[in-house]
Parts: C-alpha cells; structure tokens; sequence
C-alpha cells in the first residue's frame, strides 16, 4: 500500500491546482497555499485539508461549483489520487443537491472512484440516493457500474458507514443482482465483496441472495459466489458449503497438523502438512482450510482462518499437503511470543489442534 506521502503530496496538490486554473477557477489561493501543510499528517487528514482548501476557493453555488469540475474533466491529466479529495468537497458542496451531485460523481469516477463520496449521500438520503445509484448497473463505463456496488458495500473499507444498510442490506440487492454477470471482472470482485460483507451481518440472506444466482449462471458465476461467500465457508456455514459443494458429514480423516519445528521467530515462517484421506465410500470433496490461534496482548488466542485448497477424493485416496505459514510483522497484525495453536479445517469442521512457539525476533533459533 502507498504512503499518505505518496498519494497525495505538495506535487499532487500543485497539480490539481493547476488543473483548476486551467478550468478558469481563479487563482486558488487556499489549495495552493495547503500543499505545504501536509508533512506528517495522516492521509485523511490530507485528504480533509486539500477538501477544505477546495471549499474555501471555488463557487460557493453548487451549479457554478459543478460546471468547473466538469470543465477540470476536459484535461487528462485532471485525474489520479488528486480526484479523492474533489469528491469529497462534492460531498460537502452538494448534499442538498442529491441527484445532480450523484451525476457529477459518476463523472468524476472514472479518474477515480467515488465510492466513499457517495456514503453521504446514503445517510441523509438513502431512498433517493439508491434510485440514482441503480441506474448506475446500466451505464456504459465499467467503472461507473462497479461504483453502484462498490459505495452501497456494508462495510465499505475507509468509508463512513450506512446504519440502514448495515441494518437491512436488501434495498442494495437489485443493485447485485443486475451485476453479478456483468462483463466486467473489475465489477463482478465488487459484487462479490459487497455479497461478502452482508454475509458478516446477515449470513443466510447472503447464502440465499448466493443461492439464487446460482439458479441462472454464467461462465463466471461460481467464481463470484466463492469469493462472495468466502468469510461464511472458514466459517463453516452449512449452507455456504452445501450451496459450493461441500459438507460437513463427508467422511475423512485428517493427520496433523505436523509442524517442521515447535519453535518459530516473529519474521520467520512455520512449515506444517497435514494428509487427508477420504474414508468414505465413494468419491468426495473436499475443502482444506486451515487456522492460526494466535496470542494476544491479554493471554487469550483468537483464531484467524486461511484458505488452503480443495480437492476431490477417490474412496480411500490420501492427500498430502506442505504449507508455510509466514510471521512476518504487517502493519494490521501484532504478534507475541508464546503458545499459538494450529489447527486444520476441512468441510468447515475444525479439527484437533497442533501447538507451537512463537519467540521474539532476536530469539536463538531452537528446534
């Protein structure tokens, strides 16, 4: 992920005021003067700065405001991270203006998008709101389309959220359902990530929104509802599996996990392999995930599931599977030495765990 630093700078904010010059917007004197602030601060405190600075020097009447943007829109070079914070000053000059905002986003959003712009919008004006973003799944541009989904999302990430639609998610189910067979692979990982984030709060309404697309598919069908109901499936929902394919009855049995070494430096990686073994029948498949109970700060675990493969199984036929599991220090993960669990998942159905260390970075490496 880039920088705050890289993504919205003294160049980027130079350029945009360039661009609204060039739009005849005046001199700017507030957007050209904030660029200099920008050192040290978060990116939404940039973004909120270059906003404000946005709002302080362009036409005060929204009509005036979005006839400048669009003529902004005339240069090419008016696009590209500088858009995030336009959008966000259309959200603030327009909010009593829904529907010809709404319009002046969907023009801005193919230099980038708009989502969280339209967030808003959503709050004051759901109904109204909605109406102007389904018109949105028939647009020509893939991003516009992909907008539709992609700003009514539950859990939108970096965005405000919708207590309606966290609340009850089906007024942005026509939304979905006119686009979970577009053309457009960029809309459809939209669609499969909005189905996603209702099946956190409302599972069986995902798996049944999940289900009835399943009844008139196209070539990339089964993709979007294995990636839209992926958090139900580590999960082990019952109907999620059965609707992919699996269950939770078929017959096997799992050896392991078997960890390389019981000893593993925060930066290092964990080796394991485990072997599955159909013991049924017949044929079967099977889905292997697996789950790293990890230490917190307080001595309790909290179990973290990752995907591993899927197969299917003759009677009686093994699987052997090797994975590495790495511990390198991320930016949403902390890690503390001590006691971790692993632990195999197959079919949704957690089976016994396998226990090992997990020691500071400057450890000696023990076996």
């Amino acid at each position: 992920m880039p920088t705050a630093d890289e993504l919205l700078n003294a160049r980027t904010v130079k350029q945009l005021a360039d661009c609204l010059t060039r739009a005849h917007a005046g001199p700017v004197p507030r957007l050209r003067g904030c660029g200099t602030e920008l050192s040290g601060r978060r990116f939404s405190e940039r973004v909120e700065s270059i906003r404000d600075a946005l709002l302080a020097d362009l036409p005060a009447d929204f009509g005036s405001f979005a006839a400048l943007l669009r003529t902004a829109l005339d240069g090419e070079e008016f696009a590209g991270w500088m858009i995030f914070p336009v959008t966000e000053a259309v959200a603030v000059r327009g909010i009593e203006f829904v529907e010809p905002a709404l319009g002046l986003l969907a023009d801005l959003t193919p230099r980038l998008t708009a989502e969280t712009a339209v967030r808003p919008f959503l709050r004051v004006a759901q109904d109204r709101t909605l109406s102007v973003v389904e018109s949105w799944t028939r647009h020509p541009d893939a991003h516009v389309r992909r907008l539709a989904s992609e700003s009514t999302r539950p859990r939108l990430p970096w965005a405000v959220r919708v207590p309606g639609l966290t609340a009850d998610p089906r007024p942005t189910l026509p939304i979905l359902d006119a686009l979970y067979r577009d053309d457009s692979e960029y809309v459809r990982r939209s669609v499969a990530n909005h189905l996603n984030d209702i099946s956190h709060d409302h599972p069986d309404l995902a798996v049944a929104v999940a289900t009835r697309w399943a009844h008139v598919p196209d070539a990339s069908t089964a993709w979007v509802l294995r990636h839209g109901l992926r958090t139900l499936v580590k999960k082990g929902h019952p109907g999620a599996l059965g609707l992919l394919g699996y269950s939770a009855d078929t017959p096997v049995h799992v050896a392991g996990p078997v960890v390389r070494t019981e000893f593993v430096a925060i930066g290092d990686s964990l080796e394991f392999g485990c072997t599955i073994t159909n013991t049924g029948p017949g044929p079967a498949a099977y889905l292997v995930d697996y789950s790293v109970h990890l230490l917190r700060a307080n001595g309790s675990h909290v179990a973290k599931v990752f995907k591993l493969s899927s197969r299917t199984l003759e009677a009686g036929a093994e699987w052997s599977i090797v994975r590495r599991h790495n511990f390198a220090p991320i930016t949403t993960r902390r890690y503390y030495p001590g006691t971790h669990y692993l632990q195999m998942q197959v079919n949704g159905v957690p089976h016994p765990a396998t226990q090992f260390e997990l020691t500071a970075a400057d450890s000696p490496r023990r076996t």
